[in-house]
C-alpha cells in the first residue's frame, strides 16, 4: 500500500507544485524587475502584494472548501452532485469577489498600519487599484483549481499556470516600461494574466467530453442556501485561517515598512523566497488532502492515515533539504533580486533564518491540508490565531521593534518569531491529526 499511495501523491504532488511555482513565479520576476527600479518601486511592490494577498488569500481560503467537497463526492462515486457543488461555489465566489474589489480600492485601513512615506503610498494605491480588476477572474481560476485537484486531475492547472507565467515577462514590459505606469504596470499585468487563464481554463472545460459525467455546464442552478452553508462550515474556517496566516505576514511587512525601504525591500526578497520554497510541501500536502478525501469518500480510513503520514513525512524531509539550500546560499539569492549592496547585505540574513523558517513552514503546511481532506478545520484555524498572531506577529513586533528583549532586531526579529510560531502550530495540529485519524474501536 505504502509504495501504491507515494506513487499517487507524486502524480498528485509534482503537476500541483509546477502550477503553484509558477504563480509565485509571477511575483519572483515582480520582484527582480522592480528591484531593477529602484528601492522605493520594490517597497510599493512588496506591500501592495502583501495587502492583495490578505484578500485574495482570505477569498481563495473559503474557496478552498470547493476542493476536499469535490474529493469526498469523488471518492465516494457521486459525479452529478460535483457539477452543482461547483455552480454553487461560483454564487459565492462573486459575493467574494466584489467585497474583495472593494477592500482592494480603498485600502486606507491597512496603509495607515505602514506609516509609508507619500511617494511609496502613492505607488502602492496605484498598485492595488489596478490589481483589484484581476481578482474575480483570479478567484474563478481557483474554483477551476479546486475542482481539478478534487477529480485528481491536476495537470491541465499546470498547462494553463505555465501559459501565464510565460505572458508575464512580455506583459510586464509593455505595461511598466512601454506604458510608463511603474509598479502600477506589475499589478495590469498580472490582472491580464487572471482574465486570460479564467477564460481559458473554463472554456476548456466546458469543450471537454469526458466531463460531461459532472455535469457543470448541463443547466443554471440558482442559490441553494443550503449548499452554500455546507461550503461555509469547512470553508470559513479555512478562509479564516488563511486570514491569520496572511494578516500575520502582511503585518509584518507593513511593520517593517517603519524601518525604512531598504529594510522594507530586503524583507520583500526573503519573504519572497519562503513563498516559492513553501510550494513544494504545499503541493504535496494537496496531494495528501486529494488522496484523504478520496479514501474518505470511499469510507476507507485506514488508506486516508496511510496516506496523512507519508505525505508529512516527504514533505518535511523535503523541507529541510530545501532549507539547508537556503542557508548555504543566502547571499547568492540575495544578490540575484538586487544589486543595491545595502539591500543585498540585510536580504541575506533574513534569507539565512528563512531557512529555519522552511523547515516548520513545511511541517505545518502538510499537516493542515490533511485536516482539510478531513473536513477538519476549525481546531486549526484556532491554533493558527494563537501561534501566529500571539507568538508570531506579537512576538515578531517585541522582538523587532522594541527593547523588551534587548536591542531591536528588525526584520530579523519578526523572522525569527515567526519561525517559532509556525513550529508550535505545526506540532499541534500534528497531534490533533493523530486524534482525529485514529481507528474507531471495533
Amino acid at each position: 500500500m505504502r509504495r501504491a499511495l507515494l506513487r499517487e501523491l507524486t502524480r498528485l504532488a509534482w503537476p500541483v507544485f509546477v502550477a503553484q511555482t509558477a504563480v509565485v513565479g509571477n511575483g519572483v520576476i515582480d520582484t527582480m524587475m522592480a528591484g531593477r527600479l529602484s528601492a522605493e518601486d520594490l517597497a510599493a511592490v512588496g506591500i501592495g502584494t502583501a495587502i492583495y494577498i490578505t484578500v485574495f488569500v482570505t477569498c481563495m481560503g473559503v474557496l478552498a472548501a470547493v476542493t476536499p467537497m469535490v474529493a469526498h463526492r469523488y471518492g465516494a462515486g457521486h459525479f452529478q452532485e460535483i457539477g452543482e457543488e461547483v455552480r454553487q461555489a461560483a454564487w459565492l465566489a462573486l459575493v467574494l469577489a466584489l467585497a474583495g474589489f472593494f477592500a482592494l480600492q480603498f485600502p486606507g485601513p491597512l496603509l495607515a498600519l505602514s506609516h509609508l512615506t507619500p511617494a511609496v503610498e502613492a505607488k502602492v494605491r496605484a498598485y492595488l487599484s489596478a490589481l483589484s480588476w484581476g481578482l474575480m477572474p483570479a478567484l474563478a481560476f481557483r474554483m477551476f483549481y479546486g475542482f481539478q485537484t478534487g477529480i485528481g486531475r491536476p495537470r491541465v492547472i499546470m498547462a494553463f499556470n505555465l501559459i501565464g507565467l510565460a505572458a508575464k515577462v512580455p506583459l510586464n514590459m509593455l505595461y511598466v516600461f512601454g506604458m510608463g505606469l511603474g509598479a502600477a504596470g506589475f499589478a495590469a499585468a498580472t490582472a491580464t494574466i487572471a482574465w486570460m487563464t479564467a477564460l481559458l481554463s473554463w472554456g476548456w472545460c466546458a469543450r471537454q467530453s469526458d466531463y460531461a459525467c459532472y455535469g457543470i455546464f448541463e443547466r443554471f442552478s440558482r442559490p441553494r442556501f443550503a449548499a452554500i452553508a455546507e461550503l461555509l462550515r469547512t470553508g470559513l474556517p479555512i478562509g479564516a485561517t488563511f486570514l491569520v496566516d496572511v494578516t500575520a505576514f502582511t503585518s509584518m511587512a507593513l511593520f517593517i515598512a517603519r524601518l525604512g525601504p531598504v529594510m522594507s525591500a530586503a524583507h520583500q526578497i526573503a519573504s519572497n523566497l519562503a513563498i516559492l520554497c513553501f510550494m513544494l510541501p504545499m503541493s504535496i500536502g494537496h496531494a495528501a488532502l486529494v488522496v484523504c478525501g478520496h479514501a474518505l469518500g470511499a469510507g476507507d480510513r485506514r488508506r486516508a492515515r496511510h496516506a496523512a503520514i507519508i505525505g508529512m513525512t516527504v514533505g518535511t524531509t523535503a523541507s529541510l533539504a530545501l532549507a539547508c539550500l537556503l542557508f548555504v546560499g543566502a547571499e547568492f539569492l540575495a544578490g540575484l533580486y538586487t544589486s543595491e549592496p545595502a539591500v543585498r547585505e540585510i536580504a541575506a540574513g533574513l534569507i539565512a533564518i528563512v531557512a529555519f523558517y522552511h523547515v516548520a513552514d513545511g511541517l505545518q503546511g502538510v499537516a493542515v491540508n490533511v485536516l482539510r481532506g478531513y473536513k477538519k478545520t476549525t481546531v486549526p484555524m484556532l491554533v493558527y490565531v494563537v501561534a501566529l498572531w500571539g507568538v508570531g506577529l506579537f512576538g515578531g513586533y517585541l522582538l523587532g521593534l522594541t527593547d523588551t528583549f534587548g536591542k531591536p532586531l528588525g526584520a530579523a526579529g519578526f523572522w525569527i518569531a515567526a519561525a517559532g510560531s509556525l513550529a508550535l502550530a505545526g506540532i499541534i495540529v500534528l497531534m490533533y491529526f493523530l486524534r482525529v485519524s485514529r481507528p474507531p474501536r471495533t
